[in-house]
C-alpha cells in the first residue's frame, strides 16, 4: 500500500479513459440492451461474462471489487485505504452479528470486504474474541450482541444500525487526524449525516443519542434545528456553509416529501467536492477524486439498469443518477 504520486497519478491517467463519463447519459436514452452492449464495449465490468440484461449487478460488482484492487495497491497511505475501505467493515460486522444473533444466512447482506477479511469478522463474533477487529469496531459489535442477547424485547434494526454507525465516524475520526483532507471531509461527512439524523427525529433527545462524532456542529447548534420557525432555523445556520443543504432539507420536508436529494449529497460530495477543484488537484488528491468518480459511476450503472428496465424514460432516469 502506498505508492510515489507521480506513478500513481500516471497509472490513474491510463484508466481515465474508461470511465463512462458523460456517455452515462447517452445510454439513458437507450434500451437495457443497447446501454449493456455499450458498457461492454467500453471495458466496464472487466470482462465479466454475463447472458442477459438482468445480470448487469454482476457487472457492476466487478467493476467495483476492481476499484477496491486499486485502492488496497495504490492508496497514498493507511488513512486513504481506511476512510474509503473501512465502512464496508462496520457494514459486515454488522450483517454478521445480525446474523449470529438471530440464526441466518448472511451472505446476501454483506459488502464486499474492507480492511478486514469478512471471515475473521465472522470468527471473532463466534468466538466473543472482538479485540482482533479494532477499538471501535470491537466496541459496536461488543454493543450490538449485549442488546440482542440481554434487551427483553426485539431489538430494531434501526438501534443495531446506529450502533454501528457512530463507531465507523468514530473509527474515521481515528484514522484521518494527522490527514487535513480526509479531516476536512469527515467534518462535512458527519455534519451532513446529524443534520440528517436530526430532521428525521422526532425529538432532539432522541437525535441527540444517534449524533456522530468527527463533525464541527454541536448539539447546542443542531438543537435549533428544532425550532417550529423554519426561517430562524435556518438564519441560526448563517456562515456555517450549510445553508443551502438545510434548506434543501426544510424545502423536501414542507412539502411531505422525503429528504432524496440531500441524502444523495451526504452520501456523494466528496466526488463534488473534487469535481470542483479538478484543476488544480495536486499530490494525492487526483488518487481520491478517480476512486470517488468510479464509485459513482458504478451508483449510476446500477441506476441505470433499474430504471431502463422498469420502463422510465431518459429524463426521468437522468435526474436520479448521482
Amino acid at each position: 500500500m502506498g505508492k510515489d504520486a507521480t506513478y500513481t497519478n500516471g497509472v490513474i491517467a491510463v484508466r481515465e479513459k474508461y470511465l463512462l463519463n458523460d456517455r452515462i447519459y447517452r445510454l439513458c436514452e437507450t434500451d437495457a440492451k443497447e446501454a449493456l452492449r455499450t458498457l461492454i464495449e467500453t471495458g466496464f465490468g472487466r470482462g465479466t461474462e454475463i447472458s442477459s440484461v438482468y445480470e448487469f449487478e454482476k457487472l457492476v460488482s466487478a467493476d467495483e471489487a476492481d476499484t477496491d484492487a486499486f485502492i488496497r495497491k495504490y492508496a497514498p497511505s493507511r488513512a486513504e485505504a481506511e476512510y474509503l475501505l473501512s465502512p464496508q467493515d462496520f457494514h459486515n460486522a454488522k450483517a454478521l452479528v445480525k446474523a449470529h444473533c438471530l440464526k441466518f444466512d448472511p451472505e446476501k447482506l454483506l459488502a464486499p470486504e474492507g480492511m478486514i477479511p469478512v471471515s475473521v469478522i465472522s470468527n471473532c463474533i463466534s468466538d466473543g474474541n472482538y479485540a482482533p477487529l479494532g477499538k471501535a469496531l470491537s466496541k459496536a459489535v461488543e454493543e450490538a450482541v449485549k442488546l440482542f442477547t440481554e434487551s427483553e424485547t426485539a431489538v430494531s434494526g434501526a438501534v443495531i444500525g446506529n450502533v454501528f454507525e457512530k463507531a465507523k465516524f468514530t473509527h474515521l475520526k481515528q484514522v484521518c487526524f494527522r490527514n487535513p483532507l480526509l479531516k476536512k471531509l469527515l467534518v462535512i461527512k458527519a455534519d451532513t449525516a446529524n443534520i440528517l439524523t436530526a430532521l428525521r427525529s422526532g425529538s432532539f433527545e432522541h437525535a441527540q443519542s444517534c449524533f456522530a462524532e468527527g463533525g464541527r456542529l454541536d448539539g447546542e447548534q443542531l438543537k435549533k434545528l428544532f425550532y417550529e420557525d423554519k426561517e430562524k432555523a435556518l438564519r441560526s445556520f448563517d456562515g456555517t456553509g450549510y445553508e443551502g443543504f438545510i434548506k434543501k432539507c426544510f424545502s423536501a420536508q414542507s412539502q411531505g416529501l422525503p429528504l432524496t436529494e440531500a441524502e444523495k449529497f451526504s452520501e456523494s460530495f466528496e466526488m463534488q467536492y473534487f469535481s470542483e477543484r479538478r484543476h488544480e488537484l495536486k499530490a494525492n488528491q487526483p488518487f481520491l477524486y478517480y476512486v470517488f468518480r468510479r464509485r459513482a459511476e458504478n451508483a449510476n450503472v446500477r441506476i441505470l439498469f433499474v430504471c431502463l428496465l422498469a420502463g422510465m424514460s431518459g429524463n426521468e432516469i437522468k435526474k436520479r443518477l448521482r
